[in-house]
């Protein structure tokens, strides 16, 4: 399963870089636009509309590879099964403080304590 989430996470990362490239590649439909206010002959404000060229179809594709990727390592996050129910499984214990009255390898007595607090 870690495979497949590595898999899936490198295609998701090179989708990303592909459509940021991509999109930066492209030429905007508002370029043309200082053309239409004086400087050239423009056909139209925002240049002609056609068929949707290799760049922008390609930008599309990734775009929906992204998501797919995106809904699936969202799936495959939430549903990782959790193998205890504590939030430090591997935390140390630490060993009790000995005082000088305590021996080195008796346990403390509980009774002991009570006398110690003021009333």
């Amino acid at each position: 399963m870690n495979y497949f989430f590595s898999i899936i996470l490198l295609v998701h990362v090179l989708s990303a870089l592909g459509i940021i490239g991509l999109v930066l590649v492209q030429h905007g439909k508002g370029a043309d636009m200082g053309a239409a206010f004086g400087s050239g002959a423009s056909g139209s404000l925002f240049g002609a509309t056609g068929s949707a060229n290799f760049l922008s179809r390609t930008t599309a594709v990734l775009a929906v590879v992204f998501f797919l990727t995106s809904l699936s390592l969202a799936y495959l996050a939430s549903n990782k099964p959790k193998t205890s129910g504590s939030v430090m499984p591997d935390a140390v214990q630490s060993q009790p403080v000995q005082t000088d009255g305590e021996k080195a390898g008796s346990p403390a007595d509980p009774g002991s304590k009570a006398k110690d607090i003021p009333k």
